[in-house]
């Protein structure tokens, strides 16, 4: 059977006609997805092209080269004329043969038009001068000129999209939704990596900014109530302490990892990690801040003025004891490691904590603030011996009144100053109490709790007393007989001292 053309209205045939025939491409299968979707879309335009009802009953068909502009179709290229047949196709709206060149050659121009530029802009550099500058910015400027006309030029000639553009539009919307989910996915990782970054920023404290507007940053790491206090804690100490060249820290880095310390009671290598030194910066620095502090802080820590305690005196010391209350005592210990030495590890045990500890005796005042605070002494020291030894006896004068707890029997250590001392009465050889030493038992307990609240307010601010403590903090140097222990609780009751009272004035 001769070989005919399968365009509408075209008689030629093989043999008779010097002409060529080309097939129908065919799906290509077995070179990749890439490779079988361009075939299917190539047969898809020429079947388009061929525009015949129930095409493929005809099949095989072949197109004559009189329907190609070069003659033979081009099969790489999907934006050449050539890429299905476009010439002569024998029924009504067939493509204009002028028509698909020409927007060819358009699309070229357009794709080769960064290259032209850079092409330019390549050789402005090369020239020299300003008559070389001047003509390579005339060159820019038409060939720009020349784009922008082209561009007007087809958007004034109204073109049919044909099924190889409906084609790349198709997969232009593709590659677009794949890159809408490509930035919301990195969106999505920029948002976490945002509150990452607000998180290490909240976690920061090496300058005051840190601490700005954020008091419960401040509460959670210093244990002081406001900014406000923080600062001027900063401006007492910072004249004391002085510039340190070797060092890498700050002053305000120093105080904040000191407070940080006695706040949280932290690692020094976890401290090290945060400040970005090395452990032993960081145990300098503690060490030398806490003993500026120690200095620095005393004054917040005295005896009360008698009239100043009778002016401010709260109501519920009033109700009971008047005006006459100076100050109530208690004895806090500590925990410590268990010391090598038999006599020293003797010393320090406690057989009402079944501990190592270290015993201290505190005062309060009635409105809640700590006014005394002694050296620290074995867990084995009894109350009555500790408060007899620690020079809180030269503090009082005549006409006060001190609170205890039953250990306290120091009435006739005391009874030549003129002070009175009362605590809750005993059951020793009796059945029961009266009804008079029941009734003051329960008014001594109803204001001594208020010594307890700021011990243990001590404790809760600065977890560092909760802890076991190094049996280091309790070596001392041979002319001072304050160890590191000794300065870490006062500090950290002087600290209290700067934080709202416990007991309510009403």
């Amino acid at each position: 059977m001769p070989t005919t053309c399968a365009i509408i209205n075209c008689y030629s045939r093989g043999g008779r006609d010097k002409k060529h025939f080309y097939c129908i491409p065919k799906v290509i299968c077995g070179q990749g997805k890439a490779a079988e979707q361009k075939s299917e879309r190539r047969r898809r335009a020429w079947i388009a092209a061929i525009n015949r009802a129930n095409v493929r009953s005809y099949e095989p068909l072949r197109v004559c080269s009189d329907h190609f502009i070069s003659g033979k179709p081009h099969p790489y290229d999907e934006s050449h004329p050539d890429w299905a047949p476009n010439k002569h196709l024998g029924y009504d709206g067939n493509e204009s043969p002028t028509k698909a060149p020409a927007r060819h050659a358009r699309l070229q121009n357009r794709k080769n038009g960064p290259k032209k530029k850079e092409a330019a802009l390549g050789l402005f550099e090369l020239q020299k001068g300003k008559e070389a500058t001047q003509k390579t910015e005339a060159a820019l400027s038409l060939l720009e000129l020349a784009t922008h006309l082209e561009g007007e030029s087809d958007a004034q000639v109204p073109e049919t999209p044909t099924v190889e553009e409906e084609l790349m539009v198709t997969e232009e919307l593709e590659l677009a939704n794949q890159e809408i989910i490509a930035l919301k996915q990195e969106n999505k990782q920029l948002i976490e990596q945002n509150e990452c970054l607000n998180i290490i920023q909240k976690m920061k404290a090496n300058s005051p900014e840190d601490f700005k507007d954020d008091n419960d940053k401040v509460k959670y790491y210093t244990g002081l109530p406001r900014f406000v206090t923080l600062m001027a804690l900063y401006t007492l100490l910072a004249p004391e302490m002085g510039e340190n060249q070797t060092s890498s820290l700050s002053k305000f880095q120093r105080l904040s990892l000191t407070l940080m310390k006695l706040r949280l009671n932290l690692s020094i290598t976890d401290l090290s990690y945060c400040f970005g030194v090395c452990k032993t910066t960081i145990s300098n620095a503690f060490v030398d801040t806490l003993n500026v502090m120690y200095v620095a802080l005393q004054p917040l820590i005295c005896w009360p003025d008698r009239d100043e305690l009778r002016e401010t005196m709260p109501m519920v010391f009033r109700k009971h004891f008047g005006r006459r209350v100076t100050c109530i005592i208690d004895c806090f210990e500590i925990f410590t490691e268990c010391p090598s030495n038999l006599t020293a590890r003797a010393q320090t045990w406690s057989n009402y904590k079944h501990h190592n500890t270290a015993k201290y005796l505190i005062g309060i005042t009635p409105q809640g603030s700590v006014c005394f605070i002694s050296e620290g002494w074995g867990g084995r020291v009894s109350d009555k011996q500790l408060t007899a030894n620690c020079k809180f006896l030269d503090n009082l004068m005549n006409g006060d009144l001190i609170l205890a707890d039953r250990g306290f029997d120091i009435q006739e250590m005391i009874v030549l100053v003129g002070t009175q001392v009362k605590f809750p009465s005993f059951m020793r050889g009796k059945k029961q109490l009266n009804a008079t030493e029941v009734e003051s038992t329960r008014k001594i307990a109803d204001v001594k709790i208020h010594v307890e609240r700021v011990i243990e307010a001590v404790r809760q601010k600065y977890i560092i007393l909760g802890a076991t403590v190094p049996i280091d903090y309790l070596m001392s140097k041979c002319d001072n007989r304050c160890t590191f222990l000794d300065k870490i609780v006062f500090v950290c009751c002087a600290l209290t001292n700067m934080c709202p009272s416990v007991v309510p004035f009403d």
